[in-house]
């Protein structure tokens, strides 16, 4: 399974890499949207976790875009983020995210768990 993981805070993007690494995920990293769109359109993924709140662009804005151009296949998108209001949830699932998990509410392990939950979900 191959995961792209999108966000701006280098610390939680080496935290949570190492994670899935540990399982034996093959995970690629971005830590802008234009630095992700770089890599969708080289390459295709089975899940694209993202940042709500990016410089540039925000995780929804990046996520109609990989919808609406179909980039990097047809991956299993997921909002990873500290923003935590139902507005916020619902804009994401709307856009096409298939889950939504707040980085406060969960450790790092447990990120994976989750998103692995999502991912036997979606099947």
């Amino acid at each position: 399974m191959k995961i792209l993981l999108v966000d701006d805070d280098a610390f939680l993007r080496d935290m949570y890499a190492t994670k899935f690494k540990e399982l034996r995920y093959a995970i690629d990293v971005a830590e802008t949207a234009e630095i992700a769109f770089t890599k969708l359109n080289n390459g295709t993924y089975d899940v694209i976790l993202m940042d709500m709140v990016m410089p540039g662009m925000t995780g929804i804005e990046l996520l109609k875009h990989i919808k609406a151009e179909k980039l990097g296949g047809n991956p299993i998108c997921i909002m990873l983020s500290n923003q935590s209001e139902e507005a916020e949830k619902n804009a994401s699932r709307e856009a096409g995210a298939l889950g939504y998990i707040v980085k406060a509410e969960f450790i790092p392990s447990e990120v994976v768990e989750e998103v692995q939950r999502i991912i036997n979900k979606s099947k």
